[in-house]
């Protein structure tokens, strides 16, 4: 069930998504080669929590830690652990909080040390993914508009799609309807209104659109050729006018 928010909802998650654009900026201004995934998670831990939020993750349907820490060819859902990030990594860490019972969601991915042009390249595009889904975005358009516009520059670049994973709505739940697709056709879906609040999240990756998911941890989710992958994230509210990115 899609659920719209009253102005007293929307102050709460902006909020919430305050605290996850906080965090997300000092994991960027803290996480480094020779660190471990395990300890970007206990930046986002330590935080999230000092600014009197909960990290939603963590025991999020058994699931080990804070934050979701994804190195090179991991798409998303990579499990911090022991894992060495090393000089020219890509890393997409992401991560939700929870504050007055409501969520905020948002991921970055960060460039480590000498990052090639290629994954630069990346990087670069699935941000610009982002920003082209939201220049129209208001009430009345249609769903699909969102991954139709993420597919297109996308793939103009050369770049897949990862069509086995979507956004979704955000608020008292971590994750509610609708779910939003990367791609689509333009003018189908149904039509967005005033007080939606969902989280827009292109993953797009180097090579094929294909994705493994990994049985043993029932978790990480990886490119199924190996090559790397980008990804980003904001929570968006829907306006009458326009949109409102409430974790920038």
């Amino acid at each position: 069930m899609i659920t719209i928010k009253g102005q007293r909802e929307i102050e709460y998650m902006r909020e919430s998504c305050r605290i996850v654009k906080e965090t997300l900026d000092f994991v960027g201004k803290n996480i480094r080669a020779g660190m471990t995934t395990k300890e970007v998670d206990e930046l986002v831990y330590k935080y999230i929590v000092s600014c009197g939020a909960y990290p939603s993750e963590l025991g999020y349907e058994g699931y080990p830690a804070s934050s979701c820490v994804s190195v090179n060819e991991v798409v998303v859902h990579g499990i911090p652990g022991d894992r060495i990030i090393v000089d020219g990594d890509i890393v997409s860490v992401d991560i939700t909080a929870e504050k007055n019972g409501f969520h905020g969601d948002a991921a970055r991915t960060y460039l480590i040390g000498n990052v090639s042009d290629e994954k630069r390249k990346l990087v670069k595009v699935a941000e610009e993914c982002f920003f082209k889904a939201v220049e129209d975005l208001r009430q009345g358009t249609p769903l699909f508009d969102i991954g139709y516009k993420v597919q297109t520059h996308a793939e103009a670049n050369g770049y897949g799609v990862v069509r086995a994973l979507t956004g979704h709505g955000i608020g008292r739940e971590m994750h509610e309807d609708p779910s939003v697709p990367n791609y689509g056709k333009k003018g189908t879906g149904l039509r967005l209104k005033a007080g939606m609040t969902i989280c827009i999240e292109p993953m797009i990756t180097m090579g094929t659109y294909k994705v493994n998911f990994n049985r043993e941890d029932g978790w990480t989710v990886t490119t199924a050729d190996g090559k790397p992958a980008a990804h980003y994230e904001n929570t968006v509210l829907i306006c009458e006018d326009g949109v409102e990115i409430l974790t920038l």
